[in-house]
């Protein structure tokens, strides 16, 4: 069903590649697309923590601190399997190296600044763990490479099986260096889809021979706001692409039609989140409707360095707007598997900012390793899971400095997160969900010192390093592994649903065939689709999906990796 004219719900990365698509391929005028977001930020934020002031989930708690600077989150890039994302920055310029595109701008600091993490997990009885010996049993070895040699056609054999019930058999699987390592890389839990997890095995399977140091990781020059979708906002904005934000998309209008499945949208009720006004925006035969359907930064809140960030029960915005589809047809998946369980999707995360380099340089000198190539995870000690096992405390990424073009010199940002909140701290004992950001760098400081090899030890300079401290944003995010939540193939809706005249869902809470969550790349392909349906353009020129798990030799050097 060509369209000339687009309305999008959502101002995150898969809508801005579905715009960039129209403009380009589908030969579209800017003017004819018009985004309608409570922010332009999306997932792939950055900014400094005064820009988040005023921020929409966290208004009824203002920040009191507003120095320093803040990420949500952040995502490691892998230029082996996000093609399409790669595709999309390759087609705009970026904002700061002039004459490059955002991709060759990604390529070249990634070019002269590779990953090479030598602390990847750290505990305080082994200190700098190793790695490369993964702990996987033959029974591991057997489920995993079930997985890993199961065919797309059988996949729906693990509709509604979590992570923890496909490895029932062989609970020691979470007693392996290779389930902690690839936990917290990619933010899995025990409960969380093995669907999923399958999907990961097939397109980075070939993680499985460098996962200790993430030799496969590239990373943006700066935080992935500046550096991915400020170039990408640039680009548009030139093309005359009208952005509307501060509005919240509060229901549909849908036409009445003689058969129930066909979705057809007639116009949009909003509310203006600065005015509190509702608003009614009309939607013609020619406009095609672009909707992400679900947000892992929805009704997340801030704290400061002396207050932590309050918990916010609202639904979401994007997952509201999606479970109110659900309630006019019956082939839009089922919202509630992902929005409804925050044990199985809640995180905290941090944004430390400090005036000098002295934690920084402590660090570098516990983990050996420069900036720019860390993910270090702090393991447990003792027993902490439900099933018995240790975990990890926490995680920290050290970036490459500066990570914020406004960033001074002398100043350092550091990211960290607790995977799971409800947790308590071994050095605050606080539920992590409760900590301020000056408890949270205590607690850091605390699993630094377990594992700091010596002379001396980084407790010595506590009170240096907390004079340092400029802020430290926690950010509670209710729905921040949502996406991996237990599912089945038909709780996420197609990106154009069957029946569909108007309407697509894009993002990462829809069903791509093959695609993996939590990756700019299904995101930017979710739009790439949408746009090529509504423009016309043949499926066959999508950029072509890469297979690892179908290539012999990726599979013989992980066969051989997991014998280690």
């Amino acid at each position: 069903m060509i369209k000339h004219k687009a309305v999008m719900i959502g101002a995150g990365l898969a809508n801005l590649a579905a715009a960039v698509y129209l403009i380009q391929e589908g030969h579209w005028q800017g003017d004819r697309i018009t985004f309608y977001s409570i922010d332009d930020h999306g997932s792939n934020d950055g900014a400094t923590v005064a820009d988040f002031k005023d921020n929409y989930w966290n208004e009824n708690h203002p920040l009191e601190n507003q120095h320093g600077f803040i990420a949500r989150g952040g995502r490691m890039l892998n230029y082996r399997t996000y093609v399409d994302l790669m595709d999309l920055l390759d087609r705009v310029p970026s904002v700061t190296e002039p004459g490059m595109t955002a991709a060759e701008d990604t390529r070249d600091f990634d070019r002269k600044h590779r990953t090479f993490d030598k602390a990847r997990l750290m505990s305080a009885d082994q200190g700098i763990i190793n790695g490369g010996h993964l702990g996987l049993n033959n029974h591991d070895r057997l489920l995993l490479s079930k997985l890993v040699l199961m065919p797309d056609s059988k996949e729906e054999q693990l509709d509604n099986v979590s992570i923890a019930d496909y490895f029932k058999r062989s609970p020691h699987f979470f007693e392996t260096n290779f389930w902690l390592m690839w936990e917290t890389t990619f933010a899995f839990r025990t409960q969380s889809s093995a669907q999923e997890l399958r999907r990961y095995m097939h397109m980075m399977i070939y993680e499985f021979t460098q996962i200790e140091h993430l030799v496969g990781v590239n990373r943006t020059r700066y935080n992935q706001f500046e550096s991915i979708m400020n170039p990408i906002i640039k680009y548009l904005e030139a093309q005359h692409v009208t952005f509307v934000l501060n509005r919240r998309v509060m229901d549909w209008q849908f036409a009445t039609t003689a058969m129930q499945d066909e979705i057809k949208v007639t116009g949009l009720e909003m509310q203006n989140i600065e005015t509190g006004e509702s608003e009614h925006v009309a939607v013609d035969d020619d406009t095609a409707v672009f909707f992400t359907n679900g947000s892992i930064t929805d009704s997340a809140t801030f704290g400061d360095l002396t207050h932590p960030a309050a918990e916010n029960m609202d639904y979401g915005a994007a997952s509201g707007l999606w479970k109110k589809a659900t309630d006019h047809f019956y082939n839009l998946g089922n919202p509630d598997k992902f929005f409804a369980d925050r044990n199985a999707s809640e995180w905290v995360s941090f944004t430390l900012t400090t005036k000098n380099h002295l934690l920084l340089n402590e660090i570098t000198r516990i983990t050996t390793q420069v900036p720019g190539n860390a993910l270090n995870s702090f393991v447990s000690t003792q027993p902490i899971t439900p099933l018995g096992q240790r975990d990890v405390n926490m995680s920290i990424v050290v970036h490459h400095q500066p990570h914020f073009t406004s960033q001074k010199p002398n100043e350092s940002v550091i990211w960290g997160y607790f995977l799971y909140p409800r947790r308590r701290g071994e050095f605050v004992d606080k539920a992590y969900i409760k900590m301020t950001g000056e408890e949270m760098v205590a607690e850091l400081l605390g699993q630094l010192s377990k594992v700091d090899p010596g002379p001396g030890n980084i407790m010595d300079k506590k009170a240096a390093i907390m004079d340092s401290v400029v802020n430290n944003i926690p950010v509670y995010m209710p729905y921040a592994s949502a996406l991996f939540n237990n599912r089945a193939k038909s709780d996420r809706p197609e990106v154009i649903p069957a029946h569909s005249n108007n309407l697509a869902f894009t993002g990462e809470f829809v069903e791509q065939p093959y695609q993996m969550v939590f990756t700019e790349q299904s995101a930017v392909r979710s739009g790439e689709i949408a746009a090529f349906h509504f423009a016309g353009i043949p499926m066959s020129q999508l950029v072509e999906t890469p297979r690892y798990d179908r290539d012999p030799k990726t599979l013989a050097r992980a066969t051989k990796k997991m014998m280690m």
